[in-house]
């Protein structure tokens, strides 16, 4: 089935364009797979139900250019994926080689042309706020990159009024994550044109799933911000129990119901 094709009913319902839900990678697992269609790969089966899908393999180990050319021309026009910064960047903030890393990375990813549409960057846990290291790795990255840029800190310096300012100016928005690693860790920050909500499973990260009721509730929000004109992502990294694609299905069933 050519990715242009899918037209089933399904995926003509999916949420609109400023709304994107998805997951972490594009796993079709198969308690679930007669919800999706029967042919194609498992990220063209994946595509006919959502509409965008976090690339955290990067973190891990780079991807040619003709990797990610092949996972866009896969996808339809409306489809987009976010990519995680490489942890060579972000987690070992040498300035010595982060130009470089940067220019590496992003002539790689931009084989995915308009497709891309966030940049993830995740700093480890004991990465602190530094304002003129973010200063340098935030100018770098949006000098490469020309996509919205969202940052999931894990540190409490980052959730303070001069963080949050650095975030502002460099038009990056603060993720909203669940389980909060730190107090106020689950409340978007930063730069308001963009809200990122990168859902890990709570009580046990990346095993529980959430119940229907949580997520009509997070569907709310994330409404009421795209009618205020702002894009909106939920992506599940719920995956160890194959949750989050069971949870995105809802989600985005309740959104079509809207």
């Amino acid at each position: 089935m050519a990715p242009s094709s899918v037209s089933t009913s399904k995926a003509e319902k999916r949420p609109p364009a400023r709304l994107r839900i998805g997951t972490a990678g594009w796993s079709v697992p198969k308690d679930i797979s007669d919800q999706f269609p029967a042919e194609g790969t498992h990220l063209q089966r994946y595509v006919a139900r959502f509409n965008a899908a976090e690339i955290n393999s990067s973190f891990y180990r780079p991807h040619r250019r003709t990797t990610y050319q092949r996972w866009a021309a896969s996808v339809p026009e409306d489809f987009r994926f976010s990519v995680k910064l490489p942890k060579t960047i972000s987690h070992d903030p040498s300035a010595e080689d982060q130009e470089a890393l940067i220019a590496r990375f992003a002539d790689e990813v931009q084989g995915l042309g308009e497709k891309l549409g966030v940049l993830l960057v995740q700093f480890p846990p004991k990465h602190a706020f530094n304002s003129t290291a973010a200063d340098t790795l935030f100018g770098r990255l949006k000098t490469a990159l020309p996509c919205l840029i969202a940052c999931e800190p894990r540190h409490a310096s980052w959730f303070t009024p001069a963080a949050n300012d650095c975030l502002f100016h460099h038009q990056i928005a603060r993720v909203a994550a669940d389980p909060a690693p730190v107090d106020g860790a689950d409340q978007p920050g930063g730069w308001p044109g963009l809200r990122y909500y990168r859902l890990h499973g709570s009580p046990v990260i990346y095993r529980s799933s959430y119940p229907t009721k949580r997520l009509a509730g997070l569907l709310e929000t994330l409404l009421a911000e795209t009618k205020a004109g702002t894009e909106a992502w939920c992506i599940f990294d719920n995956t160890a129990s194959f949750a989050a694609t069971s949870n995105a299905l809802t989600l985005a069933g309740l959104a079509e119901q809207e």
